[in-house]
């Protein structure tokens, strides 16, 4: 006999915090994560920052002070933020927001290696590529 799968643990409280710039996620396991808006923004989930496919990631930078000017629930699997630099395509489920959390240090040391690697900063611009929005099209 097989065993069931865990259900996904679903929040009971989400609290915006505009000052420190984190999300605070309670989860009915118990957990609770204080995720930083830049760490949300630089993995958004969003097509815009992830690509289509392994491999077409865009390296988002100048991120460090971004701020959430609104979010909204979509469904009863996730939120939508709306970040203070436009950004609000990506869709934040219940399952990315508490990988967000739990695993925030690796994705930090991720985000940093992909950086030194790029040559690039926190805290400078991101690199649009040709045809983008200020490209031609």
């Amino acid at each position: 006999m097989q065993s069931q799968a865990q259900a996904p643990a679903v929040p009971t409280a989400i609290t915006v915090h505009q000052a420190s710039r984190v999300l605070e996620v309670a989860f009915d396991d118990g957990a609770c994560f204080r995720i930083p808006f830049e760490l949300m923004r630089v993995y958004s989930p969003s097509a815009e920052v992830q690509g289509h496919g392994p491999g077409q990631e865009v390296l988002q930078t100048g991120k460090r002070g971004v701020g959430i000017t609104d979010i909204q629930p979509v469904g009863h699997y996730g939120v939508q933020p709306r970040f203070s630099d436009g950004h609000d395509s990506g869709i934040f489920s219940w399952a990315y927001l508490y990988r967000l959390g739990r695993d925030e240090a690796a994705l930090w040391r991720q985000y940093e290696e992909r950086l030194a690697a790029a040559g690039r900063s926190r805290d400078e611009p991101t690199l649009v590529a040709a045809g983008g929005a200020c490209g031609h099209h």
